[in-house]
């Protein structure tokens, strides 16, 4: 019996998790994520997948981030019409990710065929509403630790992953050689002692593992955020500027605003209005609130009788007329809204709106991927291309690191250690190849795997461990 392993996404990159994994006849994907950033990888997701979406069983989802599960409505277009498996909390999110992102493209179509600047005559949307609805249908919540069966001796479970609530890493028991074989994907794992979100439940003993690799050459600096923004931020309060925060809203949303909200009562930054511009970041602001007092969260988010994501002086927007708006208010004050790259969404409109007056700071709270505006203003572009025009790069730029959501090198072996004695081969993916290859190399060397980097598309056999 040949049990492979079919990397489709999330290799050679940080975007696009997708894998496949065959066992006895059967089928099981892990995560339909959207590629992202370099427009070689964004044009990824008009392709045919390399795979039959119709021949999948079942699919896995990690957690709800558009780069894992913003593929899911253009599989469901191209054949797919499985269970797609989640946590109950995942598949909250997800109904307000996937809408989302949908309408999102539906909306940058319009708007590119009325500006005139897409070379697509008409530009279509990658899917529809309609086609997001149709995943959402299919979406199985279930609790973490509970067996899933997906086919004869073929078996899955989730685990808190502590990355966003409803994260997880899973736990997949398939048929091999004479014996079943563990295999554990790390989906997106979380940090140890942050806010918000509990540490990353340890790996589960395994024979084969496929361990994200974001931040897999680098630690994140150990300084406070509210340390790190603290001057910035009072003097852009000082010249009656905006402040700006492109921030996913699912998690770091939630996260940055809590710092506020605390930095703010304490005295440590002014006390200015905080206004949340993201239809999505406020609905899952709602969810996260639902979840308090559960497992997906720190249960010292209460505080005084109330919930530290609700800070004094927060504003949810949920309209665009309340959006535009914003705009004509004069600072001081604090617009956090999506995407956290700046690549689509409301934040495009601010950050046009705000880039060329020298008043406005633009804080990026978290990773930017290559390809993407975010990663352009960390690079230190002089100007920002932005709805078929060069904006000039006049506001303060402060790039905040310790805010990510993902667990950095050291954090990463330290979840591998976790589980016991490691297992005799790993997949470093999901991450940029420096980051990737550090990884690897480190886990060789400190744990004596036998680390690989799979390439886009590539097939393993996990019983030879080779390719195929």
């Amino acid at each position: 019996m040949t049990t492979r392993i079919g990397f489709h996404g999330g290799a050679g990159t940080v975007t696009g998790s997708r894998y496949l994994i065959e066992a006895g006849g059967a089928r099981c994907l892990l995560d339909a994520g959207l590629f992202q950033g370099l427009k070689e990888l964004r044009l990824l997701n008009w392709e045919r997948p390399t795979f039959d979406p119709a021949a999948v069983d079942a699919l896995l989802l990690t957690h709800a981030h558009i780069d894992h599960s913003g593929y899911l409505p253009k599989l469901m277009r191209d054949g797919y019409r499985g269970p797609i498996h989640c946590t109950t909390a995942t598949a909250e999110l997800a109904e307000l990710m996937l809408r989302d992102a949908a309408r999102l493209q539906e909306e940058d179509a319009e708007f590119a065929n009325r500006r005139g600047f897409s070379k697509h005559k008409p530009a279509l949307p990658l899917y529809t509403t309609e086609d997001a609805e149709a995943a959402l249908r299919r979406l199985r919540p279930i609790d973490y630790g509970e067996w899933i069966h997906l086919g004869e001796g073929f078996r899955a479970r989730f685990a808190n992953a502590g990355h966003i609530l409803g994260s997880a890493h899973v736990e997949i028991e398939v048929p091999g050689e004479g014996r079943t074989l563990r295999v554990v994907f790390s989906g997106d794992l979380g940090r140890y002692d942050a806010p918000l979100h509990p540490d990353p439940t340890p790996r589960p003993p395994c024979d084969v593992l496929v361990v994200e690799s974001t931040y897999g050459d680098r630690q994140h600096d150990p300084t406070p955020p509210i340390d790190q923004l603290a001057k910035a931020f009072s003097q852009a309060c000082t010249r009656g500027g905006t402040i700006l925060i492109p921030s996913f809203a699912v998690g770091r949303a939630q996260i940055v605003t809590l710092l506020l909200g605390d930095a703010m009562r304490e005295g440590r930054l002014p006390r200015v209005p905080i206004h949340i511009d993201s239809p999505m970041a406020v609905d899952a602001t709602r969810i996260y609130a639902r979840h308090v007092g559960d497992e997906n969260l720190d249960p010292d988010i209460l505080v005084g009788g109330g919930s530290r994501l609700f800070p004094e002086g927060l504003h949810f927007h949920r309209s665009v007329e309340e959006s535009k708006r914003l705009n004509a208010l004069p600072g001081p004050r604090v617009i956090i809204s999506a995407s956290g790259m700046l690549s689509g969404g409301r934040v495009v409109h601010h950050l046009h709106h705000l880039l060329g007056d020298e008043r406005n700071l633009v804080v990026l709270v978290g990773y930017q991927a290559a390809g993407t505006r975010g990663r352009a203003l960390l690079e230190g572009h002089r100007t920002i291309r932005m709805h078929g025009e060069d904006v000039p790069v006049r506001a303060r730029l402060l790039s905040m690191t310790g805010l990510s959501a993902h667990a950095d090198a050291d954090e990463l072996v330290r979840w591998v250690r976790a589980g016991g004695a490691a297992p005799p081969n790993v997949f470093v993916t999901h991450g940029e190849p420096a980051a990737s290859q550090a990884l690897a190399a480190r886990l060789e060397r400190e744990l004596g795997v036998t680390a690989h980097l799979p390439r886009l598309h590539e097939t393993y056999d996990l019983a030879t461990m080779s390719r195929t």
